[in-house]
């Protein structure tokens, strides 16, 4: 019987811990790229998304990503309501306790959700997005994650994703994709990009998704050993390469950087490293970095230039970084890091698994999501009046204001 190791456990619960600011961070992020009088109603979807998911993880969520292996698809319901995972279960395949990685991969779950609600912000339902929330990772979050991390079929076909650029980012970014075209475009911002209100608050965000991200990608070892640092590390460049990439085509393009150019293109390279951290070296997470923040600072531009209304650039950074991440791995996968052996050393089949996984990604997010989406928008509706839109969400769904407004 395999023993629970204390520094394992430990390194779990603390990445669990950092996994879990994320969700905030991203909140304080967002919240700072919306206008004034929508910053309570964005924060609200990422939290609010993060109780309602933890709660239906418990319930279905992890049994439908982990349990047995059902056609290659999804996981049965025998882990439902963590049946049969006590105190004293020990993991398979690692040495922590059961619940712990039950904890560690609850806020995976969470955050992905979260992510989303850039398709919404500024002019979606707070109660049309909870809804959609537990649809969503029952029916797109839990069936990625088992074909990746649950023994499905992309798994057994030699598909690799060490800590989500398939099952997090891209199944995020084309579900926003899906979610921003169900909901529609905001009134009145056409032609205009609307300014964020609150750059600080980006640039915390921005902080606390970084230093969250290296538990993230680090805690996906799930022990305390080499492996765990090398993802660290590698995660840590990928995230400045990606951050000063995409400043400088800010500053060539515009002739300035921009604190919310380096900030997002941080946020870019932090996940195209998210599928490689186990897999790739220093020099390769460069490179890695470097094209996600010009990859992604592209796609960004195509939106604004085509008017899709996807509010805060989910689809454009966290979908296409995935994609490129994905791909990445599959190319620079380097076996002295993780035995693993990609493209540049002759493995032609793990980069032909890894596009047909990414590719079925894409689909099934996009697809289903937009399905949910358009159920939700027949049943409860995604969109508030037109002048309660106005005025704002923070006070027309919650009662509430950010900010103090003084008298005149």
């Amino acid at each position: 019987m395999t023993s629970v190791s204390s520094g394992d456990t430990a390194w779990v619960l603390a990445s669990t811990a950092l996994v879990m600011l994320m969700t905030p961070g991203l909140a304080l992020f967002y919240g700072g790229l919306v206008r004034r009088k929508n910053v309570l109603s964005v924060m609200m979807y990422c939290l609010g998304a993060y109780a309602v998911v933890s709660l239906v993880w418990v319930l279905l969520g992890f049994s439908l990503v982990f349990g047995r292996d059902l056609h290659g698809f999804i996981g049965s319901l025998g882990y439902a309501g963590l049946r049969g995972l006590g105190i004293g279960t020990v993991w398979h395949g690692t040495r922590i306790p059961a619940l712990a990685f039950v904890g560690f991969q609850s806020v995976f779950a969470a955050i992905a959700t979260a992510i989303i609600a850039s398709a919404i912000a500024e002019k979606g339902r707070v109660d049309s997005w909870l809804l959609f929330s537990a649809l969503w990772v029952l029916l797109v979050y839990s069936v990625i994650g088992h074909w990746l991390w649950g023994g499905g079929w992309a798994s057994r076909l030699g598909a690799i994703d060490f800590a989500g650029g398939m099952v997090v980012h891209i199944a995020s970014g084309f579900s926003a994709l899906a979610l921003a075209l169900v909901a529609g475009k905001r009134r009145g911002v056409n032609s205009v990009e609307p300014v964020p209100h609150n750059l600080p608050l980006v640039l915390t965000g921005t902080g606390l998704l970084w230093f969250g991200w290296l538990g993230f990608n680090a805690g996906s070892a799930l022990a305390a050993n080499g492996l765990a640092a090398n993802a660290l590390l590698v995660t840590n460049i990928a995230a400045s390469a990606g951050g000063l990439a995409w400043a400088l085509a800010a500053w060539l393009n515009h002739g300035r950087p921009g604190s919310v150019a380096f900030a997002s293109g941080a946020v870019a390279g932090l996940v195209a490293i998210t599928p490689a951290a186990g897999y790739v070296g220093p020099l390769a997470a460069m490179l890695i970095g470097a094209v996600a923040g010009m990859w992604s600072y592209y796609w960004v531009s195509y939106r604004i230039r085509h008017g899709l209304d996807e509010v805060l650039d989910a689809w454009a950074v966290h979908g296409m970084s995935g994609v490129w991440g994905s791909i990445a791995t599959a190319i620079f996968a380097d076996p002295s890091v993780n035995s693993v052996k990609g493209l540049i050393y002759g493995n032609v089949h793990l980069f032909l698994a890894q596009l047909a996984a990414t590719a079925a990604s894409i689909a099934w997010a996009f697809a289903a999501s937009y399905a949910l989406a358009w159920l939700v928008a027949k049943t409860l509706g995604w969109r508030i009046p037109e002048q309660a839109e106005y005025i704002g969400l923070d006070l027309s769904e919650l009662g509430e204001e950010a900010y103090e407004t003084l008298p005149s």
